[in-house]
C-alpha cells in the first residue's frame, strides 16, 4: 500500500460528500466532454468515463441523458478548466481546480477567500509542481487476480493496484489514463468509476488552532459552485 492508497483513504469521506455538488461537477463534466468529442459515448472515450463516474454516484439515467441532450445544445457556453494556486495560513500549498463560464467571476471569488482567511493567492505554477497529478480506475474485482493484474497494467503506466471493499483500484500518471482505459475495455472489464487526483509530494502537520485556519478556507473554497477539485498538502 503506497502513498497513493494512504491519500485516496484520507480523502475517501470527504469527496462526493454533497449529492448535489457532486451532480452539479458531473453535469459540468458531460458539458466539457460533450464539447470536446461529441454526445456519442462509444465514439468519446472522455464522455464514457464520465457517464461510469455518474452512475457510481447514483446519479439518475434520466439526468445524464439530460445533461448530454443539453450539453448537445450549441447555444450553450462551454466551461473552461483553470487551475488555481496559492497558500493557506501557516504555509500549506492549495491547488484549486474549477470549471467555469465565466473566468472574471471564478478569479474575483477565489481571490476573495484567500485573502478573507489570511492566505495569498498566488501565480501559476507557484504550488502545481509540489503534487503528482495521477489517474484512478475502480474495476470490478470479480473473475481478478490483482497481482496478475498489477504486472499487465504496468505495461500500460499502472503503478499501484490493490483491493478495497469496493473493487480494485489503478493508480497511474496523468498521462497513463487514455492507455488504461483503452487496455481495460478491450479485456471487457468492468469500470466502475475513474477519474484523476493531485497528490501533494510532502505533507505537513499543524496543531488543532492551525488546521482549523486552513479548513476555514478549504470550506470556503469547496462551497463554491465553479470548484471541481481541491488540493492541499495539510497532513490529515
Amino acid at each position: 500500500m503506497g502513498r497513493a492508497f494512504e491519500f485516496r483513504k484520507a480523502r475517501k469521506m470527504k469527496r462526493w460528500a454533497a449529492m448535489s455538488k457532486a451532480f452539479t461537477r458531473i453535469g459540468k463534466d458531460i458539458v466539457m466532454a460533450v464539447k470536446e468529442g461529441g454526445p456519442d459515448p462509444d465514439a468519446n472515450a472522455r464522455l464514457r468515463a464520465v457517464i461510469q463516474n455518474a452512475k457510481s454516484v447514483n446519479m439518475p439515467k434520466d439526468n445524464i441523458e439530460r445533461a448530454i441532450k443539453r450539453a448537445s445544445d450549441k447555444n450553450l457556453g462551454d466551461y473552461k478548466e483553470v487551475l488555481f494556486e496559492g497558500y493557506a495560513p501557516h504555509g500549506i500549498a492549495i491547488l484549486i481546480e474549477t470549471a467555469t463560464d465565466n473566468n472574471t467571476r471564478t478569479v474575483a471569488n477565489i481571490r476573495s477567500y484567500f485573502n478573507k482567511c489570511n492566505g495569498s493567492l498566488g501565480t501559476s505554477g507557484s504550488v502545481e509542481f509540489m503534487f503528482d497529478h495521477t489517474c484512478n480506475f475502480r474495476i470490478n474485482a470479480e473473475g481478478l487476480d490483482p497481482e496478475e493484474l498489477e504486472l499487465e497494467m504496468i505495461d500500460f503506466g499502472a503503478e499501484e493496484v490493490f483491493v478495497d471493499e469496493d473493487g480494485i483500484l489503478i493508480y497511474a500518471p496523468f498521462e497513463s489514463f487514455g492507455d488504461i482505459q483503452k487496455e481495460l475495455e478491450s479485456r471487457e472489464i468492468e469500470i466502475l468509476s475513474s477519474g484523476f487526483e493531485r497528490i501533494p509530494q510532502v505533507t505537513k502537520e499543524l496543531d488543532e488552532e492551525q488546521t482549523a485556519d486552513v479548513e476555514k478556507l478549504l470550506e470556503k473554497i469547496e462551497e463554491d459552485d465553479d470548484v471541481q477539485n481541491v488540493y492541499h498538502t495539510m497532513q490529515e
